[in-house]
């Protein structure tokens, strides 16, 4: 039911096109009208980059608890114990529903192939070639264009979220779609808007990957949790003018050796698992390394050689991967892969229970956008795809009102002689921010981080952010009134609009990690501080931030009072 007709309202308004959100939509009552926001095209988001495959416990020599266990360890001391427990337990349910759904995984014989990833005790992900995220993305997209109670609105871009003043309800949001800044209501929103990879210089997040769920919510006012987790993948492809494009984990769960440039092993010397130690331990060891190896960092890799598994074997699980390589001169029969980290997963997000609530009443989130505590301060590998399945599964139960107070709106067109002569220089400088931003992130931010340099950084992104608070343009875009509507006469202003929201949206990002950097005096999972570089029992809780305030919590999160 696409549409270029936005309706005033919606049962259910679901946020983001990847497999959270698919699967959400589909989860939801059909009985629910249910608007599907996507800000590019419904296969866009990171999901659909998935290589590797989705973790579960379905061999007889593997269990629950085995998955439990690699994924408590991996989590560093901060996994939700209830919701992990969830996740695995739901694992095989989770594997029934995407295969009656029509997802096919690799297969041996009449059994699933499962394939050993870093950090998993047995081989537990479940494939399908090196396209794991694109088989389910498809397959889910197939089902959400069949559904008649779900319309999908493409190409629109959410900005603000709606409360109800008395209540403090979501009721909606204000969304960007086809030339016209609008308002919608809703029974209850989901966001499901992925993780917020272009805040860094060097991923392997596609472009749309802006944090825009956690900044609305934040913006908002609510709770966030353990921001300062940032997973970054220790072998993204790094060749001049090529994006990082991601070397599955699964290559080296299947045999890859991590090698430098005199073809050393030099990962063992790091952690006696080498290359299938956690990510986190991994990616270090290849920054460390090269500190030691190479001068110029800028361009410093180390390889991946696939040379050491049978060349049918990487032909049968690695087409995508054989593909892209050549498309950049690699041949990886010949020749080893070079790598190097890049930021690829948020463990932290909004925080939520185990029925994807957050602390806003009417405003549920699931996947990376989300911090249901399954991963602590460190994700294990292939339980994202899972975590996305299994929680938007809830979504069965949601609640929502389906009775609207009736809204009179106010149209207001913005003349293109306005855009030219006032927003012109305001977009400029929102254009320099946006390219200069990531870069700075990925100094102060990145695999390692420093006290001093994180203080310098948040200076900088505060100046930023009070810079572009005092924008003209701002006013059309946080500060509008439910009862007004906004046009614009040329698409270019729409264009220039969206980079706008999404650099205030990836600045908003910025500050709340390097705030959060800046609070964890140790060094645990995904964040590791070389002014403290050793995990202290004292810092195992979380980090809280509400609006401006920022603390430390022990308890985990599991019931809310809506």
């Amino acid at each position: 039911m696409s549409s270029n007709i936005v309706p005033a309202e919606f049962d259910i308004l679901v946020i983001g096109s990847g497999a959270a959100g698919l699967y959400a939509s589909l989860c939801v009552p059909t009985s629910f009208r249910v608007g599907l926001v996507t800000k590019d095209t419904l296969n866009s988001g990171a999901s659909n980059w998935a290589q590797g495959g989705i973790a579960a416990a379905i061999n007889p020599q593997d269990s629950p608890e085995l998955h439990f266990e690699d994924t408590l360890k991996a989590g560093a001391g901060l996994c939700d114990l209830q919701a992990v427990q969830f996740l695995v337990e739901h694992a095989g349910k989770a594997i029934c529903s995407l295969i009656e759904t029509g997802v096919s995984f690799d297969a041996h014989g009449d059994k699933l192939a499962t394939t050993l990833e870093a950090a998993h005790s047995h081989p537990r992900v479940l494939h399908s070639a090196d396209t794991t995220g694109k088989e389910i993305v498809d397959i889910l997209t197939t089902k959400v264009l069949q559904q008649s109670n779900i319309q999908v609105l493409s190409h629109a871009l959410a900005i603000s979220l709606w409360l109800h003043p008395k209540t403090g309800h979501c009721q909606g949001i204000s969304l960007l779609y086809r030339g016209q800044i609008c308002w919608i209501q809703s029974g209850a929103v989901v966001l499901a808007t992925g993780g917020g990879g272009q805040v860094f210089a060097q991923t392997t997040n596609p472009a749309v990957s802006t944090g825009d769920g956690v900044a609305m919510a934040w913006r908002a006012g609510a709770l966030l949790r353990d921001l300062e987790f940032f997973q970054f993948h220790p072998t993204a492809l790094k060749k001049l003018g090529a994006p990082r494009f991601l070397i599955s984990e699964a290559v080296r769960g299947e045999g890859a050796h991590l090698v430098d440039e005199l073809g050393d092993r030099f990962a063992f010397n790091y952690h006696p698992s080498g290359e299938l130690a956690p990510r986190d331990v991994v990616s270090r060891a290849i920054f460390t390394h090269l500190q030691l190896t190479r001068t110029n960092l800028a361009d410093a890799h180390v390889y991946l050689d696939l040379r050491t598994i049978p060349p049918a074997q990487v032909r049968e699980r690695f087409p995508k991967i054989i593909q892209v390589c050549q498309q950049w001169g690699i041949d990886v029969f010949q020749a080893p892969i070079p790598v190097a980290p890049a930021a690829h997963y948020w463990m932290g997000g909004i925080a939520v229970n185990l029925l994807n609530q957050s602390s806003i009443p009417g405003l549920y989130v699931i996947g990376e956008a989300a911090s249901t505590g399954v991963h602590g301060a460190n994700r294990l590998a292939s339980n994202s795809l899972l975590e996305c399945i299994v929680f938007a599964s809830q979504l069965s139960h949601i609640k929502a009102q389906t009775k609207f107070e009736p809204i009179l709106l106010e149209e207001k067109t913005i003349p293109t002689s306005l855009i030219k002569s006032l927003w012109a220089a305001e977009f400029e400088q929102i254009a320099a921010i946006r390219e200069t931003l990531p870069n700075l992130m990925w100094q102060s931010a990145g695999v390692y981080r420093q006290g001093e340099v994180i203080d310098v950084a948040i200076s900088q992104v505060s100046s930023w952010r009070h810079q572009l608070a005092r924008l003209n343009v701002n006013q059309y875009l946080f500060n509008l009134s439910p009862t007004q509507v906004i046009k614009l006469e040329t698409r270019d202003a729409d264009q220039q609009l969206r980079t706008a929201i999404e650099t205030l949206n990836l600045l908003d990002i910025a500050y709340l990690i390097l705030k959060s950097s800046a609070f964890r005096t140790e060094s645990r999972g995904g964040h590791y501080r070389i002014d403290y570089p050793e995990t202290q029992s004292s810092w195992q809780v979380h980090t809280l931030i509400q609006r401006e305030c920022i603390y430390p919590h022990e308890q985990s999160i599991t019931l809310w009072g809506n």
